[in-house]
């Protein structure tokens, strides 16, 4: 079987666990708070700077969620052990990871997760490597997170050109379009470099404010 016949079953097969209420996803299992629009949250991040910008908006964009009454569950990439991916295929897209490591964190978490948020500062005009390993992952759960989600970008860079945050939010659209979930805000940060120059800004209460009103 090639890449793209499994992708297709791999869709069929989420799909009708969806309206089946059996498989991957239990329609039945839905909490009463979810059909209220309450939401399981996964944020990940992926500073290496426990108090860098990008890290901080995550925090008060979480601090809003939770006060709006959503489920939140914090990932750092950037402080667990994540493997990047090697590309053996052993998983067939959806199955096991030869690697047993934080990212079954991830694996539990995401599945059955209704908002992803990414949370980065840009690398060298592209995402840090730490985030990078976690999303490479996603191929062992290729066939389980192609549902209908909804995504956040959060983005912070020491430049201010425009232009230069372009890559990343690429990356990102081109991600959630393959993953068919769909974009529910961003918050793009230029000209903060020093760790904690975010929060002389205006930024941190758009993360508050989204988070309160996802």
């Amino acid at each position: 079987m090639n890449r793209r016949d499994f992708l297709k079953i791999s869709l069929t097969v989420a799909a009708g666990a969806a309206l089946s209420g059996s498989g991957v996803l239990n329609i039945s299992a839905v909490s009463a708070e979810r059909k209220r629009g309450k939401m399981k949250i996964l944020v990940i991040t992926g500073s290496p700077r426990k108090n860098g910008n990008s890290n901080t908006l995550a925090e008060h964009f979480i601090r809003g969620a939770m006060e709006a009454g959503h489920e939140v569950v914090r990932f750092d990439a950037a402080f667990k052990s994540v493997h990047p991916c090697i590309g053996c295929n052993k998983c067939n897209m959806n199955g096991e990871c030869v690697f047993k490591d934080d990212f079954e964190f991830v694996r539990k978490n995401i599945i059955d997760s209704d908002l992803v948020v990414f949370a980065t500062p840009m690398y060298y005009f592209g995402i840090s490597a730490q985030i990078k390993a976690v999303i490479d992952r996603f191929y062992a759960i290729n066939g389980q997170i192609h549902v209908p989600k909804k995504a956040v970008l959060i983005m912070t860079y020491a430049n201010s050109s425009a232009s230069e945050a372009q890559p990343i939010i690429s990356h990102y659209q081109v991600l959630l379009k393959y993953l068919g979930w769909k974009d529910a805000g961003q918050i793009i940060v230029p000209g903060v470099w020093l760790a904690g120059a975010v929060r002389h800004t205006g930024y941190p209460e758009q993360a508050y404010l989204l988070g309160k009103r996802i």
